[in-house]
């Protein structure tokens, strides 16, 4: 059995921590305060994001660092994206040189376009960065706690750091495939949620499974062409990061980024859906990235410009979604190739 150290005590992260303890591996989930940590293990559970799941053995919350990361064969960072860097640094000292280390945060860095993993080489040690792995897939949080069957992929270009963290990760109820596209991989899982609030927006307009499989499809052709720029294998947009993660983010009503759009369709401001959230939508700080830099790299993305106007620059959702039906018809295909 491994030891396991895993940074964010959110919905996401806590999943993955009782997922693995369940294995029977050691697992230490990083709290953010003192306060935090005796909280949540006076109450044998996350209450606020996963009430009635209670820790199963083998997992113990701390505030120490270097006692969750000091001795763990794998980390696992699952922080918001907007907080990814400052949690990395804040620790990156504290984990072994021999540990792999996984990004479980979908999302892009809004002042420097990098994708977590870049994040993750940045503040990592030498010694750590080759053995940089990411985690991402359709994978609501709530039916993976529940081990509803499920898949992920865990990307690494280092083939041998990848095949050890899916060993680790790998169960009968959470099944996982290694990729050695880090960047199809990254990002499928950090675009599908721009495309995610779009869904919520159709859903909540009522226009129809025609108009909403349409523009879940139109959105994995734009999440391609960016990623393709980047230097990803177009593939991996038809795996389980790509089409597989969409179709779950953009249909189930446990999405936040669904819920998000939801919201947006009734008018609702981004501040307003903001405060009433206890979860990060990721879709709202990745459009902010991601509008950005398809600029910088000459990529066309109509749907996340879109998504900007309506979040950033108080345009109208109906007007905005005239706009996109009355874009000139071209080839299907425009973008994708490889």
């Amino acid at each position: 059995m491994a030891a396991i150290g895993i940074v964010g005590t959110g919905a996401w992260g806590t999943t993955l921590a009782i997922i693995t303890a369940r294995r029977g591996h050691e697992v230490r989930l990083l709290a953010r305060t003192d306060a935090e940590a005796r909280t949540l293990t006076d109450d044998g559970e996350q209450s606020r994001f996963l009430p009635g799941v209670p820790f199963p053995e083998g997992l113990r919350v701390t505030s120490s660092a270097s006692d969750a990361l000091a001795a763990a064969d794998l980390v696992i960072f699952a922080t918001p994206s907007r907080a990814f860097r400052q949690n990395v640094s804040a620790v990156s000292s504290r984990i072994a040189p021999t540990a792999i280390v996984v990004s479980a945060t979908k999302g892009i860095e809004i002042a420097s376009g990098k994708r977590m993993s870049q994040v993750l080489e940045d503040e990592l040690s030498e010694d750590l960065r080759p053995a940089v792995c990411v985690l991402s897939g359709p994978n609501l949080a709530r039916e993976v706690i529940e081990e509803r069957p499920a898949s992920t992929v865990i990307a690494s270009r280092n083939p041998e750091s990848a095949r050890s963290a899916q060993e680790i990760v790998n169960s009968p109820r959470f099944r996982v495939y290694t990729n050695d596209d880090v960047v199809g991989v990254e990002f499928g899982g950090a675009l599908k949620n721009i495309i995610a609030l779009g869904a919520g927006v159709c859903e909540g307009l009522g226009l129809g499974d025609n108009a909403k499989a349409s523009f879940i499809t139109r959105g994995l052709a734009e999440i391609a062409r960016l990623s393709v720029a980047a230097g990803a294998n177009p593939l991996t947009l038809s795996g389980l990061a790509g089409m597989g993660d969409l179709i779950a983010t953009c249909a189930s009503p446990l999405s936040r980024n669904h819920q998000f759009g939801v919201q947006l369709s009734k008018g609702r401001t981004l501040e307003d859906i903001r405060a009433s959230m206890t979860s990060v939508a990721e879709g709202v700080d990745t459009t902010a990235a991601a509008v950005p830099l398809a600029a910088r790299m000459d990529v066309e993305m109509p749907i996340a410009q879109a998504t900007h106007r309506v979040l950033f620059e108080g345009a109208n959702v109906a007007e905005v979604v005239a706009g996109l039906l009355e874009r000139a018809p071209r080839p299907e295909l425009t973008g994708m190739e490889a």
